[in-house]
């Protein structure tokens, strides 16, 4: 198995690219090898220096702590992620996730389709993902995920990007903010 990398915005993320499926359920994000039972997200995770990993349908984002280099830990997560596709893993990660939007209004469904139609995928290819927190007073609370968690150029993707789509579709939206 080939194991293609892509550098993010982020110098502190890596998108690993393994040619497979990874996650089944959705984006989800990882900063604990405890909150997981799966070998592959346990292994990369208690690699020195690794912050957090983000999975996507297909491929992974490794965050990593600034005293780190890539080159000091990169190859082990290739490693890891060529062992545990040649144990016959189809995909990292399927855990049913039920989406609960009966409780949102309008604004809110509004807010999420366009974040997951026009501004997940622009997202997903620098390694992270985008998810609606809250609407309230006009302010919209987003979480940036993966790469984008941390990233130095995420403030200005939310602001210039974001910000100014929500604007024009939902003339309700004044802010977006990140939490």
């Amino acid at each position: 198995m080939f194991v293609q990398t892509l550098n993010t915005p982020n110098p502190n993320s890596l998108k690993f690219l393994p040619g497979e499926k990874v996650s089944l359920s959705g984006p989800i994000e990882f900063t604990d090898k405890t909150e997981t039972k799966n070998e592959l997200i346990r292994n990369i995770m208690s690699i020195n220096g690794v912050s957090g990993i983000f999975l996507s349908e297909d491929f992974l984002s490794v965050n990593k702590n600034t005293e780190k280099n890539w080159e000091d830990i990169k190859h082990i997560i290739i490693s890891f992620i060529n062992d545990y596709y040649a144990e016959g893993n189809k995909f990292v990660y399927d855990i049913s996730t039920k989406k609960d939007d009966d409780n949102l209004g309008e604004i809110e469904r509004k807010i999420i389709k366009i974040l997951e139609t026009k501004i997940r995928p622009a997202v997903a290819r620098d390694g992270g993902d985008i998810k609606f927190k809250e609407f309230k007073d006009g302010k919209v609370k987003v979480e940036m995920q993966g790469s984008c968690s941390g990233c130095p150029s995420s403030t200005m993707t939310l602001k210039k990007g974001v910000e100014n789509l929500l604007k024009h579709y939902i003339p309700e939206v004044k802010e977006v903010i990140p939490v």
